[in-house]
């Protein structure tokens, strides 16, 4: 049991080759995207500095996904990804996110209990139960693995002294955050 909640060590040699720790063999990175969409945590670490690399190889990974046309991303939020890099927003944005995701994931789990709960009229249509299933594998590989609060640093306290543009940035923030919030709950 304690091996499951254990990361998944995977171990890059110098000939940038990932190794699995567990199943001592070579890996891609298509697999680690499988072990993910599968539940489990990874850790990527360089075999001989012991550095992490796991963020590195996550986005790697995103990366290639969004080059094939597997858009998840609209073009949107990755500039304003890009931008807040450069601004006061740094420091909101991974909050914003993963609290953004944590209420999708409830979203999206409410909506699958009272699509299991109630009656539905479109349940006697032929292929539904087949629509369905393939609407929570759609969800479980989208949010599998994904822990609330994993990612980010804590956010300011309100009492601490802001300039106005910042303030005016949080106050659009959660303007987003109230509204995503809002069409979630019409879910």
């Amino acid at each position: 049991m304690a091996e499951e909640t254990k990361p998944l060590l995977i171990k890059r040699y110098a000939s940038r080759r990932l190794y699995n720790t567990e199943t001592s063999d070579y890996v891609t990175l298509e697999d680690i995207a499988s072990f993910i969409r599968a539940g489990r945590e990874v850790q990527i670490v360089d075999l001989k500095s012991g550095d992490d690399l796991t963020r590195q190889y996550l986005l790697q990974i995103i990366a290639e996904h969004e080059s094939r046309g597997e858009n998840v991303l609209p073009v949107d939020v990755l500039t304003d990804l890009v931008r807040s890099y450069t601004t006061q927003a740094q420091s909101v944005v991974p909050q914003f996110l993963a609290m953004s995701f944590e209420m999708l994931r409830e979203g999206q789990s409410k909506m699958m209990e009272n699509l299991q709960t109630f009656p539905n009229p479109m349940a006697s249509m032929p292929g539904f139960d087949a629509l369905t299933r393939q609407q929570q594998s759609f969800l479980k590989a989208m949010m599998g693995g994904w822990k609330p609060g994993s990612s980010g640093p804590e956010m300011e306290s309100d009492s601490a002294p802001r300039g106005s543009a910042e303030k005016e940035e949080l106050a659009q923030i959660k303007k987003q955050l109230a509204e995503l919030q809002a069409k979630l709950s019409k879910l």
